[in-house]
Formats: structure tokens, C-alpha cells, sequence
């Protein structure tokens, strides 16, 4: 298992307590989430049918205004995994630092991987992979540059895990386009990691090629009803996306207060500046708070988003000693 946020059965063992009692902020994960709606009994006995998983790329369609093909998987992991198989192997490029389970995708699929810091060095690969907005660090990409981007390159892959509290920086609308595909999470924004639901959009020949790869049943019943549901509620959508806005500056002054400096994120997460990142996370970890800190950083420490009034009290407090 590479180097992730949401170890919190790690931080159980080398810090004590119980999973139920610690606050986990080492994702981007919306401790807010969705509230579940009522599901059918087919959805728990029967498999799912391909009129359910239709209705279910219709609805994420129109979510994401987009009218592109589309094909839903068990998150954006999954799409992952499948894309380096989509043509031989050759030379991928990943725009970093970022979320580092492209690279190690591509990498165990026989792919030439490297690591570039700029648009510029992506020209050219066979694959580029650009993650908008990027995690950690929160920089975004203007969809002008990236459609650009993706003329210079065989296929742009564009993971857009964290863009749904701004989606006017999607390029979902234009997936169709040749070169490209767009990923799309669920589970972030709408608080609901567990189900296992994302989304790629792209043009027919690559959907239908990553449809086989993905064999029957891709995703689950539950994952279709709950997504259906979620994603025609425009109104919590909008809702939340204002409250993260609120929320994400409530942590900073919180992070300021304690001496931090703010260094990127969005409004699902924030990237902090530290004197000692570890030992930030240490102190975190003795109240129960679990963070995020990053091997190549001794000073970047990540924050998920406290989800009611107890975790902000006791954030607070953690942040005072």
C-alpha cells in the first residue's frame, strides 16, 4: 500500500483509542455527506441492470453538463487502474507532485512514468495526466490551457476528483474531444468514500473499451440508487459548495492561529505550512485527530474539513496546546 490519507487504522494502532472517537481529516472527504436516501430491496438482492446504470450515466450527465459518453466505476481508483490498458504501454508524464497512485498505476502496467513540473515537459507523452484541481496543493488549471494541453499530447487525462465545488473549471462538457478524459469522484464531495462510485467521460471508442475492461456489474445497486439521488439534488449541491467556502476559511484562521501558513488546497482541504510537519501531526494524533503529512515534505501538513460543531471544538483545542 503506497503512502495515503485515510490510514486511520494506523493511527488507531500507534496513537490508541477507538476508530468511532477519532476525527479523520487525512482526506479530502466531505464529513458532511449526502444524506441517504430510502433504498429499493432490489437494489440489495438483485444485480444491477443496465437500465439502472443507464439511468445513472443520463443523471451524472446532466450533473456535469456534459453529453459526452460516459461509464460508471468503483471510484476514480478504478478508472485508475484501468487506463493504463487502454493502449500498449509507452511514456506517461504526470503533472506532480500529486496524488501518487497514476503514477504507480501506469508504472506497474509496464509504462516509461515520469514526473514533470510543468505544462511544457508534458508535450509530447503518450499519455499526460493532469489532476484539476491538484492534490495536495489545490493549483488549478483554466480549461483554455488544458484543452491546449491536450493537442500536444496522445491523451490527456484529466482527474477532476475535487472540482465539483467549482464546476465551472470542468472539463466534462468537453470530453468528447479527441485526446482527452475527464474522472470525476463522488465520494469526495458528497461525503460517501464508502460507496465506491466515480465517473470517466471520453469519447465512444475509449468508454467502450474501458466497459470491457470493467466486466459486468461495475458498480453496485446501492451505488446507483444513492447516485441517481445525490447528483439530481442540485440544491444541496450549490448549498454545500457555500458552506465549504465558509468552512475552509474558518480552518485557516484556526491553522494561522496556531502559527501555520497557508500553502494551498481548496475547499475540501487545506495544505498548511509547518515548522515540523510530523511533529504537527504527533500532537493531532494525541487528541485523535488524524492528518495528513507527505514523505517528500518535512514542513506540508494536510487537512480535511472538521464536519459539525464537536470536531471544530475539538480541533480547536488540539490546535491551542
Amino acid at each position: 500500500m503506497r503512502d495515503h490519507g485515510g490510514n486511520l487504522d494506523w493511527a488507531v494502532g500507534q496513537y490508541g483509542g477507538q476508530a468511532e472517537n477519532w476525527i479523520d481529516l487525512s482526506t479530502g472527504i466531505n464529513r458532511s455527506p449526502y444524506p441517504l436516501p430510502q433504498l429499493s430491496r432490489s437494489a440489495w438482492l438483485q444485480l444491477p441492470t443496465a437500465g439502472s446504470l443507464n439511468a445513472l450515466h443520463d443523471t451524472a450527465r446532466i450533473a456535469f453538463k456534459s453529453s459526452s459518453p460516459i461509464l460508471a466505476l468503483a471510484g476514480a481508483q478504478a478508472a485508475i487502474q484501468l487506463l493504463p490498458r487502454i493502449v500498449p504501454p509507452g511514456q506517461v508524464r504526470v503533472l506532480g507532485p500529486t496524488y501518487n497512485e497514476h503514477a504507480a498505476a501506469f508504472r506497474a502496467a509496464g509504462w516509461n512514468v515520469e514526473e514533470a513540473t510543468t505544462f511544457e515537459a508534458l508535450v509530447g507523452a503518450d499519455i499526460a495526466v493532469v489532476v484539476n484541481p491538484n492534490n495536495p496543493d489545490g493549483r488549478v488549471h483554466v480549461r483554455d490551457s488544458l484543452l491546449e494541453l491536450s493537442t500536444t499530447v496522445g491523451r490527456l487525462v484529466v482527474d477532476e476528483s475535487f472540482i465539483d465545488p467549482t464546476p465551472g473549471l470542468s472539463l466534462a462538457p468537453e470530453a468528447q474531444a479527441a485526446g482527452l478524459l475527464v474522472l470525476r469522484s463522488f465520494g469526495k464531495f458528497y461525503g460517501l468514500a464508502g460507496l465506491r462510485l466515480g465517473f470517466v467521460l471520453g469519447p465512444q471508442e475509449v468508454i467502450s473499451l474501458l466497459t470491457e475492461l470493467a466486466g459486468p456489474w461495475p458498480i453496485s445497486g446501492a451505488a446507483i440508487e444513492i447516485g441517481c439521488a445525490a447528483l439530481r439534488d442540485g440544491d444541496w449541491a450549490m448549498e454545500t459548495a457555500a458552506r465549504l467556502v465558509v468552512d475552509s476559511q474558518r480552518l485557516d484562521a484556526l491553522a494561522q492561529q496556531a502559527g501555520w501558513s497557508q500553502a494551498g488546497g481548496t475547499t475540501l482541504f487545506r495544505l498548511y505550512e509547518t515548522s515540523d510537519a510530523l511533529q504537527a501531526q504527533t500532537m493531532l494524533a494525541r487528541h485523535h485527530i488524524w492528518s495528513r503529512a507527505f514523505p517528500w515534505s518535512k514542513h506540508l501538513l494536510r487537512l480535511g474539513l472538521p464536519g459539525n460543531e464537536r470536531e471544530w471544538n475539538r480541533l480547536g483545542t488540539a490546535l491551542e496546546s
